[in-house]
C-alpha cells in the first residue's frame, strides 16, 4: 500500500537488479546526484538525506505536495535511461519497484537520517570501524558531510529540518548531530526499521492506527500518483539534457 498526503515523511531504497551496481564509478554517482538535483526541485520535494552504496541507496525525503510515486517513477526511470545509455545496455536497473516506509517524523525522523549516514559502515570490510568512521565523515556518497561541515552542503538537500531538532546555533546543531549519529556507534541501537516491518509504517503505535483509519487496508492516494499531463515527457526531456 502505498501511502501519500501532503509533508509525509519518507525512507526510500532501490537495489540493483539481482544485487548488481548501479554506481560503477564516481561519475555514476554525479549524474545521479544532478538528476536528484533538478528532480527534487520539479517536484518540490525536500531531500533530508541520503546514502549512496556501490549496489543500492537510500533516500529520506519530505513531500509536500504528496506525491512519492509520481517523483519516484521518473527518477529511476531517468537514471535507468542515462545509466543504460552510458553503459550501451538495456533492461532493469533495479530489483524491482523502490521501497518506502512512511515515516513518525516526530519520533522517528533523527533516527532514520542516522541510519542511512551510518549505512556505508554496514558493509563488510576489513577495515577498523574507527578508519570507516574517519572516511565516512568526508564521503561525499552520503549527506553526513554537509551536515557536520556547512562548507560541504549542497543546494538540494534541506538539512534544515534535522538539525533544527538540535537548536538555533547552527554549529553547535551540527556538533551535536555528530555526538547523536556517533552514538549508535558505541551502543548497541537497534535499526529504526525494525519499526516498520508488517505495517510499512516506521512509528509509535497511536501513528500507525491514525494513518490505518485514514487510508485504511486497500486505499492509496491515487490522486497524487496520477502522472501530470505537463511531465510526460519529463524522462525524454532529462535523457536529452545529459
Amino acid at each position: 500500500m502505498r501511502i501519500q498526503y501532503p509533508d509525509a515523511h519518507y525512507h526510500v531504497t532501490c537495489r540493483g537488479n539481482e544485487q548488481r551496481k548501479i554506481f560503477r564509478n564516481p561519475e555514476d554517482q554525479k549524474i545521479f546526484f544532478r538528476l536528484l538535483a533538478r528532480l527534487v526541485n520539479i517536484f518540490e520535494v525536500r531531500l533530508l538525506a541520503y546514502a549512496l552504496m556501490p549496489n543500492h541507496f537510500h533516500l529520506l525525503v519530505c513531500t509536500p505536495k504528496g506525491n512519492l510515486s509520481e517523483f519516484m517513477r521518473h527518477f529511476n526511470i531517468s537514471y535507468t535511461g542515462l545509466f543504460n545509455r552510458n553503459y550501451r545496455r538495456s533492461g532493469h536497473l533495479y530489483q524491482g519497484r523502490y521501497k518506502s516506509f512512511l515515516i513518525d517524523a516526530d519520533n522517528y525522523l533523527l533516527e532514520v537520517s542516522r541510519y542511512i549516514h551510518l549505512n556505508p559502515l554496514r558493509m563488510k570490510s576489513k577495515e577498523l570501524i574507527e578508519t570507516r568512521w574517519r572516511n565516512l565523515l568526508s564521503d561525499p556518497s552520503t549527506s553526513l558531510p554537509g551536515y557536520l561541515n556547512s562548507p560541504r552542503r549542497t543546494d538540494f538537500v534541506h538539512y534544515a529540518a534535522i538539525l533544527a531538532y538540535f537548536g538555533e546555533n547552527d554549529r553547535k546543531a551540527s556538533h551535536d548531530y555528530k555526538k547523536f549519529v556517533a552514538e549508535a556507534m558505541e551502543k548497541d541501537i537497534p535499526t529504526p526499521l525494525e519499526k516498520g516491518k508488517g505495517t510499512g509504517i516506521i512509528g509509535e503505535e497511536d501513528f500507525v492506527a491514525e494513518i490505518k483509519q485514514w487510508f485504511g487496508r486497500d486505499k492509496q492516494d491515487k490522486k497524487s500518483a496520477r502522472e501530470q499531463p505537463a511531465l510526460r515527457e519529463l524522462d525524454k526531456n532529462v535523457l536529452n539534457d545529459f
